[in-house]
């Protein structure tokens, strides 16, 4: 009964008066609001730093969802993250306000699992150059307004991550895309973008870019570092899929350096739980002192609560136990979402199969009209992710990013037949 009147109040149907009872709650004047004086207060609005990402999208339970950004549940170390919580509740994280950096064991988690990387005669970071994060999105635009600067150029690869390009703009800076592909950024034109733009950052994935899938290679890695000293400038490596390697390893560039030039940036939240937005950002020298100023200015500091759900579930043995795991699980999606393309949708062309990640990057032919393909697959009961959305500029084809790390891994033949039959259409 406690319950049931519970849900009618929240629902705005039931007010209780103290002393007296519950009441139906009167029905309330409908009337037009104005919100016409806005409309001057606001002045114009940049539309496309404002439009969420598909990838976003909270999506109904009848449909196949393959356009999310996060993976399903089923591939989350969901236990160790609810005894987590539990314990943070009855520890003094709940009352106690963090330091602006971070809890300073949670600093040595990030600098310590960087260090495990570094190449010989490369010194490991130490947990004073790690700042923590409420995700990696927040951690962006603090990087690229503390090096980069408003209406300063910052290289991208194209295509990048959409969060990326958004934080950009929000940020003021000036995106300049650099071609990549499956290799890679091209070393010339990386060269050249930052000899005409004198730009002093690049921000790129070099271990299974979103949405692409690319790894770069060991000679690839030692040429965009070269270029970047050369430059004088910053790599600002985001390291989203760390934990998401399936028949290769997540190498960090980062850990080619200890000079400063890249700035390592790494994620738990898609990991370990997208309630846990934790991540760490390790720099050298002054830039870290900027970033956490940059940091400090938007948010003070991340909640120790969050903090320290993060380090109890990565310090558990068991969260070792479950990355082993992961591989397997998400080798079995992908090729299963893979196979179902290539039997069912033979026009679209997968120019490569990711050793890691969350995504296949899929290739439409050039006569399909893209926004009208992306109705029809969800008028047909298939949510997918156009492509346009990870380009800084102009699209350079038709492409679907498509998640098989999402729910229901048992439908991807049945949208594969959709795409291929929508396909046949257009």
């Amino acid at each position: 009964m406690q319950k049931a009147l519970r849900d009618l109040i929240s629902q705005g149907l039931v007010e209780t008066r103290t002393g007296v009872g519950a009441f139906v709650r009167a029905a309330p004047v409908i009337r037009p609001n104005d919100y016409g004086w806005q409309t001057a207060a606001l002045g114009s609005s940049n539309i496309s730093a404002a439009r969420p990402s598909t990838a976003l999208r909270t999506a109904p339970n009848d449909v196949i969802a393959l356009h999310a950004g996060y993976p399903d549940r089923e591939l989350l170390p969901e236990r160790l993250v609810r005894a987590a919580f539990g314990r943070a509740a009855r520890s003094d994280a709940t009352v106690g306000r963090p330091p602006a950096g971070g809890l300073p064991d949670l600093q040595a988690w990030f600098a310590t699992e960087l260090g495990s990387t570094a190449g010989a005669g490369v010194a490991a970071p130490s947990p004073r150059d790690v700042v923590i994060f409420p995700g990696s999105q927040s951690a962006l635009g603090a990087a690229f307004r503390a090096l980069v600067g408003v209406d300063g150029p910052l290289l991208v690869e194209s295509p990048t991550y959409w969060g990326a390009i958004l934080a950009a703009k929000q940020a003021g800076v000036q995106v300049v895309p650099v071609p990549s592909g499956a290799d890679g950024p091209d070393p010339a034109e990386l060269a050249r973008a930052f000899a005409v733009t004198g730009a002093r950052a690049f921000y790129a994935q070099p271990n299974f870019a979103n949405p692409t899938g690319a790894q770069w290679a060991p000679e690839q890695a030692d040429r965009v570092l070269d270029i970047a000293r050369r430059s004088g400038a910053f790599v600002i490596e985001d390291d989203w899929a760390h934990d998401f390697g399936i028949s290769a390893d997540a190498i960090p560039l980062a850990g080619r350096d200890d000079s400063g030039h890249v700035v390592y940036l790494r994620s738990l939240t898609k990991s370990v739980s997208a309630a846990v937005r934790v991540a760490g950002l390790i720099a050298r020298g002054p830039a870290r002192d900027r970033i956490l100023a940059s940091a400090e200015a938007e948010s003070m500091y991340v909640s120790g609560v969050l903090q320290a759900v993060a380090l109890d579930v990565v310090s558990q043995p068991a969260w070792r136990t479950h990355l082993r795991g992961l591989p397997r699980q998400l080798a079995a999606r992908r090729d299963l979402l893979v196979d179902a393309l290539r039997e069912h949708a033979p026009s679209a062309r997968l120019d490569s199969v990711p050793g890691g990640g969350l995504n296949l990057w899929l290739r439409l032919p050039d006569a399909v009209e893209l926004p009208r393909f992306v109705r029809d697959c969800e008028d047909a009961g298939v949510i997918v992710a156009a492509g346009d959305e990870w380009f800084p500029t102009e699209p350079t084809g038709n492409y679907l990013r498509l998640n098989y790390s999402g729910p229901n891994p048992g439908s991807f033949p049945e949208a594969a037949r959709t795409i291929g039959r929508l396909l046949d259409r257009h």
